[in-house]
C-alpha cells in the first residue's frame, strides 16, 4: 500500500508561484484585474488566491506559468463585481468557486486538455476595487472631502517637505500633506504650498500592498492625470508620496517625503 501511494503522489503533486505584476495599462481605471496563463497537459485545478496562484494537477504532467500577471492581488475579503473570463484554451475552462469567506477568498478554476502533448490556457479574472474596503477593518469615522461617502473615511496625514516640477521650469515647494480615502476608493490628497496656496489631486485607488498604496489621480483643475504612489505608516502617518502626470504633451512629477 505504501509503495502504491508513492507512486501515485506525482500525479497529485501541487505547483504554486506568484503573479507578476501587470505592467501595461489598459485595464479600465477602478477594476482589478488577474490575466493567468499556463501550460496544461491533460487535467488541473487552478486556484488564484491574493497574488498567488496554486495548482493541483489531477492527470499529466505538472503545469506552469506562462505569463500570468495581477494588477492588484485577488482582496481578502468579499469581492464585488466578479468576473471570471475565459480568453483562449483548446480544452474546457469552467470556474468551480467564486471568491467567498468559505474558501479563503480564492477563485477556483477546472482546466481539461483532452488533445495529446500541452496547451496554453488563459482565463482572466476581473472585479470593481472601488468597492473594497481597503484596510480590510473598521476604521475610524472621520468626515472627508467633498463628494466622498461620508463614513469610514481613512485620514492619512504628514509633516515634511517637497516639491512639485512644473512644465514651464517653475517649482513649487510644498510642506505639509493630508490623504483621504473613502470606502469606495476614492482618494484626495492635499499639499500646503508657498503663501496659503495648496495642491489637489484626486481619483480612484487602483491598488494596495501593506502601507503602500497606487491611485490613478488628476489635478484640481484637470490639466494633469498620472499615477499617484502613497507610503503610509502604522499610525495613519505618511512616509512619501510621487506623482507622475502629464497632459498629453507636457509632465509634472511631484515628490514629498516626511521630515
Amino acid at each position: 500500500m505504501l509503495a502504491f501511494f508513492l507512486l501515485a503522489a506525482p500525479s497529485f503533486a501541487d505547483t504554486r508561484f506568484q503573479v507578476r505584476r501587470m505592467t501595461r495599462g489598459d485595464v479600465p481605471l477602478g477594476r482589478g484585474q488577474c490575466d493567468i496563463r499556463l501550460q496544461v497537459d491533460n487535467e488541473a485545478e487552478v486556484t488564484v488566491r491574493g497574488d498567488m496562484v496554486f495548482v493541483r494537477t489531477l492527470a499529466g504532467r505538472d503545469p506552469w506559468d506562462d505569463g500570468s500577471e495581477c494588477n492588484a492581488p485577488l482582496p481578502d475579503h468579499e469581492v464585488s463585481g466578479f468576473r471570471f473570463e475565459v480568453k483562449d484554451g483548446r480544452g474546457q475552462i469552467r470556474l468551480l468557486e467564486e471568491p467567498s469567506r468559505r474558501n479563503g477568498y480564492g477563485a477556483a478554476v477546472a482546466i481539461r486538455d483532452p488533445e495529446g502533448g500541452v496547451g496554453r490556457y488563459h482565463f482572466r479574472l476581473s472585479w470593481d476595487m472601488r468597492a473594497a474596503d481597503f484596510r480590510g477593518e473598521e476604521p475610524e469615522r472621520r468626515p472627508g472631502p467633498p463628494g466622498f461617502a461620508w463614513n469610514n473615511v481613512l485620514h492619512f496625514r504628514g509633516e515634511g517637505r517637497g516639491a512639485a516640477s512644473m512644465p514651464d521650469g517653475f517649482e513649487m515647494r510644498l510642506g505639509d500633506a493630508s490623504v483621504d480615502i473613502d470606502r469606495g476608493g476614492r482618494v484626495v490628497a492635499v499639499f500646503r504650498g508657498e503663501r496659503g496656496r495648496e495642491l489637489v489631486f484626486n481619483g480612484n485607488v487602483t491598488g494596495r500592498e501593506g502601507g503602500r498604496w497606487r491611485a490613478d489621480v488628476v489635478s484640481e483643475d484637470r490639466r494633469f492625470r498620472g499615477p499617484m504612489f502613497l507610503s503610509t505608516g502604522d499610525r495613519d502617518d505618511i512616509n512619501s508620496i510621487t506623482i507622475e502626470a502629464g497632459d498629453g504633451r507636457n509632465r509634472m512629477r511631484l515628490n514629498w517625503d516626511r521630515r
